[in-house]
C-alpha cells in the first residue's frame, strides 16, 4: 500500500469516524497514554538543579519511545504475508492521531454556545484556548475560536499528515508525542521555563514547515491571492514563529483581524493584529465561516492525496 493511499485513508477515517466515545470511554486514547508518559517524566525529572538538561533527557526519552514503537511496525512491514494487516493498523493509528473531525466539532461547539450567550461562549472557548476568558466579550470569544481553529488545523491535521508522509508511523508518533509534551510542559513560567525548553523548541522545529504549508493550503483552497498577501505581510507579526502563518491565512480568507492584545495569567499582552484592516467586530457567524474554511482546506488536501494515489496506482 502506498504511503499516499495510507494518508488518504487516514484522513477519510478521521473525518467520518472522529473520536468514537464508545471506544475511548473503555480504552485510553493514544494521546492520553502519551500525556501520562510526559507527566511521569515531569514528576521524575522536573526538580532540583540542571532542569534544562533534564528536559533534554525527557525529550530524548519521548522520541526514543515513539521511534521504537514506530520501527516495530516498519519492521513487521517487511514480512509480506502480514504487510497489508500492518498497513491497516498504521492507517488506524494515523487516523486516531489526526484531529480534523474533533477540531471542527469543538469549534462548532463554541459557535453554538456563543449563540446562547457570551457566558456560555466563554465557557466553551476556555476548553480550546489557554488565554484568560473570564472578561471576554463576543468578539474576543469569536476571535479566540477562529485563531484556535487555524492553529490547530496546522498542529492537529497538516503536521501529523506531513510527518506521516515523510517518515511513516515513526514520524507521526514522534511528532504527536512532542506536540503533547509542548502542550503540557512548554510554558514560559517558573515551573517549566527550563524543563520545558527542549520540548517547546523541538515542537517549534517540527511545526515550522507544516505551519507554512497550512497557510498556503488555506489560501490555495480558496483561490485567494489577497489572503496570500496577508500571510507574507503579517505572519511574522505573531508572537509564535509558526501560529502566525495559518492564522494570517485564515484572517485573509475571512477578511477579519486576528491576534492582537489578549490576557494571559491576568496580564494583558500588547500583541499586534494580524490583518489589521480586516473586520474587528466578530460573531458566531465568523466562527462558522472559519469551520467552512477548514473543511474546504481539508477537501483540497484530501483531493490532492486522492489524485496522487490514483496516479501511483495507474503507474
Amino acid at each position: 500500500m502506498s504511503i499516499f493511499l495510507m494518508v488518504l485513508l487516514a484522513l477519510l477515517l478521521d473525518f467520518f469516524l472522529g473520536e468514537p466515545e464508545k471506544i475511548w470511554d473503555r480504552y485510553p486514547h493514544p494521546a492520553t497514554l502519551m500525556g501520562r508518559l510526559v507527566n511521569w517524566l515531569d514528576e521524575m525529572l522536573n526538580k532540583g538543579a540542571a532542569r534544562r538538561i533534564k528536559g533534554f533527557v525527557a525529550v530524548a526519552a519521548l522520541v526514543l519511545v515513539a521511534l521504537v514503537i514506530g520501527m516495530v511496525f516498519e519492521t513487521l512491514n517487511d514480512f509480506s504475508y502480514i504487510g497489508i494487516a500492518v498497513n491497516a493498523v498504521e492507517v488506524l493509528i494515523a487516523a486516531v492521531l489526526i484531529a480534523h473531525k474533533s477540531l471542527i466539532d469543538h469549534v462548532r461547539d463554541v459557535a453554538a454556545a456563543l449563540q446562547n450567550g457570551v457566558p456560555q461562549g466563554r465557557n466553551a472557548v476556555s476548553m480550546i484556548v489557554g488565554r484568560d476568558t473570564g472578561a471576554m466579550n463576543e468578539t474576543d470569544v469569536s476571535r479566540a475560536a477562529i485563531e484556535s481553529a487555524a492553529e490547530n488545523f496546522s498542529d492537529g491535521v497538516v503536521a501529523p499528515v506531513f510527518w506521516f508522509l515523510i517518515l511513516g508511523l515513526p514520524g507521526i508518533l514522534i511528532y504527536k508525542i512532542i506536540n503533547t509534551a509542548d502542550s503540557m510542559i512548554g510554558y514560559q513560567n517558573e515551573e517549566y521555563a527550563e524543563f520545558g525548553y527542549a520540548a517547546a523548541k523541538l515542537d517549534d522545529l517540527l511545526n515550522w514547515l507544516p505551519a507554512r504549508i497550512t497557510a498556503f493550503l488555506i489560501c490555495f483552497a480558496h483561490f485567494d491571492r489577497t489572503a496570500l498577501d496577508v500571510v507574507f505581510e503579517d505572519a511574522d507579526l505573531h508572537r509564535s514563529p509558526n501560529a502566525g502563518w495559518p492564522e494570517a491565512a485564515m484572517a485573509g480568507v475571512l477578511d477579519v483581524s486576528l491576534a492582537g492584545p489578549r490576557s494571559y495569567g491576568g496580564e494583558m499582552s500588547n500583541d499586534l493584529f494580524v490583518n489589521s484592516r480586516g473586520k474587528r467586530d466578530l460573531t458566531s457567524t465568523d466562527i462558522l465561516d472559519a469551520v467552512r474554511a477548514l473543511n474546504r482546506s481539508w477537501i483540497a488536501m484530501t483531493g490532492f492525496f486522492a489524485l496522487i494515489s490514483l496516479i501511483v496506482w495507474l503507474l
